[in-house]
């Protein structure tokens, strides 16, 4: 199933409703449980000339990580994220980036994904733990804190 960036969600990394998104798509294979997705990042997002800057690495692989919720049908967040950078990611090259599931304890998920060249050669690797939130609660507690950040005078 391909998961399209969302013209509602202003997620800086999948959402269409951001004007700076990266609009990452992926695909679910609900078959592997995995995540996919096949990209190439530009100049803009490059830290070192010619390399992707080590943040948008993490985005990407943090999206990738984020959509493997959708299996267990939760809402998660990002507790704990580490990536290891095992060569750099050179600008305009395609990539694949795939995520899965590895554990799960309570409420916390864990994962991994890791960024690939197409030829299969291993750029960078995450490992993360997602801690499942009450969509609800979580919609209310961050409506009251826009709430009380637009009440404060600076």
């Amino acid at each position: 199933m391909l998961l399209a960036p969302n013209p509602t969600n202003s997620c800086f990394g999948c959402g269409a409703a951001n004007p700076r998104s990266m609009l990452l798509t992926f695909e679910q294979d609900d078959a592997t449980q995995r995540i996919r997705g096949n990209f190439r990042l530009g100049a803009e997002y490059q830290g070192a000339g010619g390399f992707i800057h080590g943040g948008i690495i993490a985005v990407v692989l943090d999206e990738a990580m984020g959509k493997v919720n959708r299996f267990a049908g939760i809402r998660a967040v990002t507790a704990e994220l580490t990536i290891e950078y095992v060569r750099p990611v050179p600008v305009d090259e395609e990539l694949v980036v795939e995520a899965h599931a590895v554990d799960h304890n309570g409420r916390s998920h864990y994962y991994v994904g890791q960024i690939a060249s197409r030829a299969g050669k291993i750029l960078a690797k995450a490992k993360g733990r997602f801690v499942e939130v009450n969509p609800e609660r979580f919609k209310t507690e961050n409506s009251a804190a826009s709430t009380a950040e637009r009440g404060r005078v600076s």
